[in-house]
């Protein structure tokens, strides 16, 4: 993802990937109302601004990875700790505290073998029993739970670590990416890890200091990175502003919002939070397969995504991330709204006679509600014309819950293997309106999630293929997180939606002389 140099006029979302508060979108085109978050400036003749580097952090909050709140510390905790694998910016896991990953598909049991010499921070030995001891933990964790719920049992001895599911899953790995604590020290506030940095407790604060003891031994460009005390996520919004942290990691359209201001670049890594268009399918109007395919055809994704996510996400038509190999290209239609006029034709809603529908969409995040109406607007040209109704996040579950909707705007976050299941699952907790097809649904969803190597791409293509036809839910788009820095501080910055330190070793960083 390019790095663009921009003025921060805007509202900073301060969480990594999600968060809640109650705004209400304007009623108006938020070009004009937007258009100051992203004012041009020309630093071509000015210094690089880098002349410290510090991250913010909470105090009386855990740095666990596996309990901390988004935001801050999980912007620390991907200096301290590595998981048995890491995704890169395709959702691909690739190993890092592992050197193999068998899979035995006769019983769903995945046998991971750790990787040999690697040191936590004080010099002990990773063993199996600090992984499960995490992953065990990591299940019953609001953040990995509905990740690891298809796991069976856990167990491990000496550097052998067995997973054993309760169904088919031969991508499994890419869900493992979950950073991994010493045993037995998780309740300390800041447990030990094997990542390139450890905490240190200086005279001056707190600081992270190059692991001695880290396994991979690259080198790295900070001997030392700063950490500033903050109390909330304005402080750190105003941090930035003053220079007394140099990097943030956020979400530049999410809901819990700080006011920014000034210069800066920002690097943005997709990540796998789709947005889409939900449709009852218990309704009067969407019932109708034909009716809920035509209405995907109308809906315009990249004017969606520049307009209404600033650009920080990528239109799709599958519910797979573009940036995945996966993502199957040569299934996508054009948007064209003359085909949406024949489908609407050929479905038998382009009569004349107007068809009430009602969108619901919960009211704590401006940038979809203004999508939504957006939507809302192209989609009702013709029969189908379309209320949007904007809820109180708890109204809004409710009538989901009650199915009191024709159509809605949501944003779920899928996991790397891109398992549908909770969207078309028959019990699926993303299944508000039961949609079921008893028929053909469960051998393509079981099929995609047991295909080998070789045979996953047509798997999920062919699940891919049965969206685009029946349109049991419409994607939108998926969502992108950004890396904001000082302007010219860093070069070869590619962060991943988990890592903004990704390819760390790797920044050339531009100190300002003294």
């Amino acid at each position: 993802m390019k790095k663009r140099l921009f003025a921060l006029f805007l509202a900073v979302a301060m969480l990594w990937l999600t968060g809640c508060t109650d705004l209400d979108g304007p009623e108006e085109d938020p070009f004009s109302d937007l258009a100051q978050y992203y004012t041009p400036v020309d630093n071509s003749d000015s210094a690089p601004a880098l002349r410290s580097f510090a991250l913010p952090y909470f105090s009386q909050t855990t740095l666990d990875p596996v309990t901390c709140p988004d935001g801050p510390h999980q912007t620390i905790g991907a200096l301290l700790y590595e998981g048995l694998f890491s995704l890169d910016g395709a959702f691909q896991p690739q190993p890092v505290l592992c050197v193999s990953c068998a899979y035995d598909a006769a019983s769903f049991t995945y046998t991971i073998t750790l990787r040999q010499g690697v040191t936590f921070s004080d010099g002990s030995a990773l063993t199996a029993s600090d992984v499960v001891s995490t992953l065990q933990r990591a299940r019953g964790s609001a953040r990995y739970g509905g990740r690891l719920a298809e796991v069976k049992s856990v167990s491990g001895s000496g550097n052998t670590v067995t997973v054993t599911l309760k169904s088919a899953n031969s991508s499994f790995a890419s869900r493992l990416d979950i950073p991994v604590v010493k045993a037995g020290t998780e309740d300390d506030p800041v447990p030990t890890g094997t990542g390139r940095y450890v905490w240190r407790d200086e005279d001056g604060g707190p600081c992270l200091m190059a692991n001695e003891n880290w396994w991979q031994q690259k080198t790295l460009p900070m001997e030392r990175i700063g950490l500033q005390q903050c109390k909330d996520n304005d402080s750190v919004a105003y941090a930035f502003y003053s220079r007394e942290i140099q990097l943030i990691a956020c979400d530049l359209t999410g809901t819990a919002t700080a006011n920014v201001s000034g210069g800066g670049d920002y690097t943005d890594a997709p990540t796998a939070l789709m947005q889409y268009v939900g449709f009852n399918a218990k309704s009067k109007l969407f019932s109708n397969g034909a009716l809920r395919t035509a209405m995907s055809l109308g809906i315009d994704r990249v004017g969606c995504v520049n307009a209404y996510l600033l650009g920080h996400g990528t239109a799709a038509q599958f519910p797979v991330s573009p940036a995945s190999p996966l993502y199957p290209v040569d299934l996508e239609r054009s948007y064209s709204p003359d085909d949406f006029a024949a489908a609407m034709e050929a479905a038998g809603f382009s009569t004349g006679t107007e068809r009430p529908a009602t969108m619901i969409i919960s009211s704590e995040n401006q940038f979809r509600v203004q999508a939504a109406r957006k939507i809302a607007e192209d989609l009702s040209r013709y029969d189908v014309k379309i209320t949007v109704s904007v809820l109180p996040w708890a109204s809004f579950q409710q009538a989901l819950k009650d199915g009191k909707y024709d159509l809605y705007y949501g944003e779920c976050k899928l996991t790397a293997d891109w398992d549908l299941t909770p969207l078309l699952g028959k019990d699926g907790g993303l299944n508000f309106s039961g949609y079921s097809d008893a028929k053909n649904l469960p051998p393509l969803l079981s099929a995609a999630a047991a295909a080998d190597a070789e045979a996953r791409p047509e798997a999920v293509k062919n699940l891919c293929a049965y969206v685009q036809q029946q349109a049991p839910f419409a994607p939108v788009c998926f969502k992108n997180v950004s890396v904001l820095l000082p302007s010219g501080a860093v070069d070869e910055i590619t962060p991943t939606a988990a890592d903004p330190f990704w390819s760390l070793d790797q920044w050339a960083m531009h100190w300002a002389e003294e």
